[in-house]
């Protein structure tokens, strides 16, 4: 197996290397220094054991010590070669795997996913259903997240294959853990512990939801993701980011990013569109309060008649002080570049009695603040995403207004769960996979 490696170039710049013999020799350390990161000191040891290659050309002062010569024009050396290699960007970082310094296109964030990097991602473990009473329980497993052969799979199962049918009905199940790794994520919508009934039976399905939510938070970047989109009716995966801090209110007051969203089902049709796997999203969510959201104006699709989950695609976003544009495959999905009055003005909300949150804020705000990157597979959920009424092979089997949507789900599995392939090479049909994540400064 060719593990694959991404090729970065370093540009290092040749101070220096017009003149011949010492200086060429040099250089040639110089960039030896720059390339490996190794320390000054041992620069200068190479510099002493090269002298008698050097021979009776080497530079030799009057006065003063030939080490001091040495030391001095490397040192002039590095500082131009470091000043002139290092553009200051307005991109901003923070994180335990933020880089100290951040240069203007710099790549400050990467994974090639040959190996599976926790320190890097962090698992949510909840029963919350993502607001949206969706149907999983996320956790942290290699059966729902793995990497393999440079790919990230986040694969959905079963929670009975773990507890038995038996428990959604009548089982207690806690996910609050003793280890840091395993504490409860999301409380909210009873999200730590569920009991479940035959009306309301527990989350049937687990899958897993990724976040850099302390490794890694930026404002302002370009952003690529290379990944192949589940198929499988019911199916919710999404690629988005969220704000690092909530500096301007709760949800939607300081944003929400959406990269891609997508359905999974293979022929799922609304008004004769189709919806499920041959169209993907990208949105902006921002507004006061959830009830004044204003997403509808900052809301792309793109179709692919051949569908999202046939191969992988770039799916892009380039975030500035200006503008947030969406792309797939190099390709413009969406843009906005807000007016002089900001988010406030874009989307409306001038003309509502309300307090603006944003007017501390600069012309982008809320998106003017860091955001983490997350990866999901959600199930199903009641906010609408699958909405009522859609033609699909197999009749949806809720409805967004019930009370028991997750036992209607789950009780018509012999219709979806053939849909998922899960039995057939390892489930990958029904897994978003990732064959990368990069994020470069502007």
């Amino acid at each position: 197996m060719i593990k694959k490696r991404q090729q970065l170039s370093t540009n290092i710049i040749f101070l220096f290397c017009g003149a011949v013999g010492k200086f060429a020799v040099l250089c040639l350390l110089c960039e030896n220094l720059f390339s490996s990161f190794v320390g000054f000191h041992q620069i200068l040891l190479s510099v002493n054991q090269l002298e008698p290659e050097i021979g009776t050309n080497r530079l030799d002062f009057v006065h003063g010590d030939r080490r001091k010569m040495w030391s001095t024009l490397l040192g002039v050396v590095a500082l131009a070669s470091l000043s002139a290699a290092c553009r200051p960007s307005v991109t901003t970082v923070s994180g335990s795997h933020a880089p100290a310094t951040v240069c203007s296109g710099a790549l400050i964030f990467s994974d090639e996913f040959n190996e599976f990097d926790l320190e890097k991602w962090q698992h949510e473990n909840t029963l919350a259903g993502g607001g949206n009473w969706e149907f999983q329980y996320y956790n942290n497993n290699r059966t729902n997240s793995f990497t393999q052969h440079g790919i990230l799979h986040i694969r959905p199962s079963l929670t009975s294959d773990q507890f038995g049918i038996d428990f959604l009905s009548n089982g207690n199940l806690n996910v609050e853990g003793g280890a840091p790794a395993d504490r409860c994520t999301n409380p909210a919508w009873f999200g730590c512990e569920r009991t479940g009934t035959p009306n309301n039976v527990l989350n049937p399905i687990k899958s897993a939801r990724l976040r850099t939510v302390n490794s890694f938070s930026f404002r302002y970047g370009i952003v690529e993701v290379r990944a192949k989109m589940p198929a499988g009716d019911w199916l919710w995966p999404a690629i988005w980011l969220m704000p690092a801090y909530n500096t301007y209110g709760t949800w939607p007051a300081s944003g929400e990013i959406d990269m891609m969203e997508s359905r999974g089902n293979r022929n799922m049709f609304s008004n004769g569109v189709h919806i499920g796997t041959q169209e993907a999203g990208s949105t902006l969510h921002y507004g006061p309060y959830p009830a004044l959201n204003g997403w509808d104006r900052a809301h792309w699709l793109r179709r692919n008649p051949n569908g999202y989950d046939r191969g992988f695609h770039l799916y892009q976003l380039e975030w500035t002080p200006n503008f947030i544009r969406f792309a797939i495959d190099n390709v413009e999905l969406g843009r906005v570049t807000p007016p002089n009055g900001g988010f406030w003005e874009f989307g409306g909300f001038n003309r509502h009695n309300v307090e603006n949150p944003w007017r501390f804020g600069s012309r982008m705000a809320p998106f003017d603040q860091k955001f983490y990157l997350i990866m999901n597979l959600a199930v199903g959920g009641t906010n609408g995403f699958f909405p009522d009424g859609v033609s699909n092979p197999s009749p949806k089997p809720w409805w967004n207004g019930s009370p028991t949507a997750s036992t209607d789900f789950w009780n018509a599995r012999n219709n979806w769960l053939p849909t998922w392939n899960l039995n057939v090479n390892d489930g990958r049909d029904a897994s978003l996979q990732v064959d990368h994540v990069r994020i470069w400064a502007l």
